[in-house]
This record gives C-alpha cells, structure tokens and sequence, in this order.
C-alpha cells in the first residue's frame, strides 16, 4: 500500500473523506454524487464526511456530513483548480466525481470518470473543447489520480485504452436506481402523465439529452417509418434537450413528418419521471456511446419494456432484460419496437426480467463499494 496513502491517516481521530459535490443539480452526475453523500451514513463506517458545495446545496447535504464546506467556483474554471484544493485542505481523501479535479491538489485523490466520450467520439474529438480543455485534462487527472472509479467495465476498458492507465488504477462500480423509480398502478400513472402533459395517447418514451451520440436521430427515424409503413398509434415523448442540438432535432421531426405525434419535454419534475416511465408502452434507448445508461435501469425498475442499443456498456445493464437492436440500423430499431407492441406476452416477459434485473443495481451497494475502496487505498483493510 502506497506510504502516500496510508501516511496521511491521523490515528487520533477517523479519517475524513471530502467529496466534491457541487454536480447536486446537474443530471446523472448529481444522482451519483448525492446518493455517495447519503449513503455515507450507512456505509462510511470509520470515516466522518466533508462535502464541498454550493451554497444552495449546502442544507441538502448537512444531515449526511460532519462538515460542510462552501465552494462557489464555476465547473472547468482556473478558480476551482485552486478552490476545491483549498477546501480539501487537511481530509484524509479527496473524491472528484468528474475529470475536472484540482490538479496541485498534493492530498491522496480518488477522480470518477464516467465515459470518455468526449474523445472518442467523433463529434467531440474534432472540437475546440476536446482538443483545449477534455483531452489534456483527461490524461492529466489520470496521471495525478491516486485511483479512478468508473461506472461499467466498458469505461473501464476505454479509460485503459485511451488515457494509457494500467487496469490495476481504475475501478468499476455500477451506478444503483433511485427507489422513487418502482412500479406504480398504470392507469395512475397515465392519469398524471395526462394531468401534467397533456398527453393522452400511449407513447413511446425517450429519457436524455440529444446529443449526437445519443443517436435520437435513429429513433426518429425509426419512429416515422412505424407511424408511416405500420400505421402505429403510438406517439413519441421525449424527455430532455439540449440547447445546441434541440432545434436540429425538432427540425428532423419536420422532415420527417412526425412534428405532431413527436413531443419534446425539456424537463419534468423528479416526481412525475417515475409515473411517465410507468405510462409508457416501452423505452428505447438508441445510444451508439454510453456510459453506463441510467434510463434503462430506471425504466426495468419502473416494469416498463426496454429496446435498447447493441453498444458498449449497455448490454452491462440490460442483460437478457431487454431487446437489443444494431444502432446504425433504423429499420431493425423500428422491426424490433414493433416486435414488443405486438405481443402482450413478450411485453409481460421484459417487465418480469427487468424488474429482477433492476434489483441488482442499489445505490447502497455502490455506497458500500465505494467505502470499501476508500478504505483500501488509506490502508484500513
């Protein structure tokens, strides 16, 4: 074990573990970070929790924390090289849960990397922020990290391949399901999608941004030669946008012929997703990259049917509890929804498998995980 480590520990008193936690409001990245803060309590045994936050967070976190610390610095800026460091200053262990760490920071540091997207995918790759800020920053933090944690063994991989880090320094913990996303009686949940949407036809549900390599545009496809060739009488919901690519989606709509049976639905309140997943005939998850895929799980967990891309982590999380489809293939996207619409009893089969599938994944378990890594890296096993 590394004298780096374990020298840092303070045997008067519990080592303390800070946790960059200014993600709180942002997306999927919030999700993980506060379900790691919360869950400190269960699991953090031995350790006592330093969240840095937001002010506006601050409150939402104190009941999980010994310390609470405010850290104003905007996310990707020179300030919060310096800032996050400072509010650090003396824990045992700093945690990033994003590539944007302090790189001066001389404390024993653990950076999640979710995906790294940002350079491999085409799209990005070419950009100005790829190329300034993702890719020498990437390589950097990976190099700085004392350990990485990722969310499936395809990131994993990828991080291996493209940061050039060996296996040993990068961890797959797998993200858990909120428990607010469990099944609710349908014809409520339609109701209140109804109520809250104004939707009353049944749809098939979309959950995520649009960016490209989402592959919305494949779904989009998908769904017109459904409605077209199939004469369907499902309608499309999308929930989630983007600012740069909201309007070039909204447009293919257009082209297509599909801008009045598509509806786009830039955000929800967290209480109301879980009853549209509910009310949906089916999620289709077209992504050629991901991550780790948090819709899918948290539609099996909500008893909703999953088609879902062939591609990189998401057969991790779908297991045999969905349908897959070839991503670059809109026909066989539209061949394999209207599989599922069709039968009622392949419908009640993803549901059951999906529901045990969803099982798998909790959040007290990563929590747990998560210690225990902490707990390796200062020595404490």
């Amino acid at each position: 074990m590394s004298s780096k480590l374990s020298g840092n520990i303070k045997e008067h008193k519990a080592a303390e573990v800070a946790i960059d936690a200014r993600w709180l409001h942002l997306g999927g990245l919030g999700t993980y970070a506060y379900h790691l803060i919360a869950g400190f309590a269960q699991h953090g045994n031995g350790f006592t929790l330093r969240a840095i936050v937001n002010k506006r967070n601050a409150e939402r976190v104190a009941p999980f924390c010994a310390r609470v610390v405010i850290a104003e610095a905007s996310m990707y800026s020179l300030r919060e090289q310096l800032e996050i460091g400072s509010a650090a200053k003396g824990a045992d262990l700093l945690h990033v849960p994003h590539y944007n760490a302090p790189l001066l920071y001389r404390g024993p540091l653990v950076v999640s990397i979710h995906d790294v997207i940002h350079i491999t995918d085409p799209e990005y790759r070419r950009g100005v922020r790829a190329w300034f800020y993702a890719r020498p920053v990437l390589n950097l933090v990976a190099r700085r990290a004392d350990h990485i944690v990722t969310v499936s063994e395809y990131s994993k991989a990828q991080i291996v391949e493209q940061l050039g880090v060996p296996s040993s320094k990068v961890t797959a913990i797998y993200n858990g399901v909120n428990s607010q996303f469990c099944c609710v009686e349908r014809n409520d949940a339609l109701a209140a999608v109804s109520r809250a949407l104004g939707l009353t036809a049944p749809y098939i549900l979309y959950v995520g941004n649009l960016k490209p390599h989402k592959n919305v545009s494949a779904l989009l496809q998908a769904f017109a030669l459904l409605r077209k060739r199939q004469g369907i009488s499902q309608e499309l919901l999308i929930i989630g946008d983007d600012a740069r690519w909201g309007c070039v989606r909204r447009e293919e709509c257009f082209r297509l012929g599909i801008n009045e049976t598509t509806h786009f639905v830039p955000h929800v309140a967290q209480e109301l997703l879980p009853k549209i997943y509910a009310a949906a005939d089916l999620l289709v998850m077209p992504s050629k990259i991901e991550g780790f895929g948090l819709p899918v799980l948290e539609a099996m967990a909500c008893g909703t049917p999953v088609v879902c891309s062939r591609a990189t982590s998401l057969p991790e999380v779908g297991g045999d509890a969905v349908l897959y489809f070839d991503p670059s293939n809109p026909e066989e996207l539209a061949d394999t929804i209207k599989r599922v619409l069709n039968s009622r009893a392949l419908q009640e089969n993803l549901r059951a498998r999906g529901l045990e599938r969803a099982k798998r994944f909790t959040w007290e378990d990563s929590t747990r995980k998560h210690v225990e890594l902490y707990r390796r890296l200062l020595g404490q096993n």
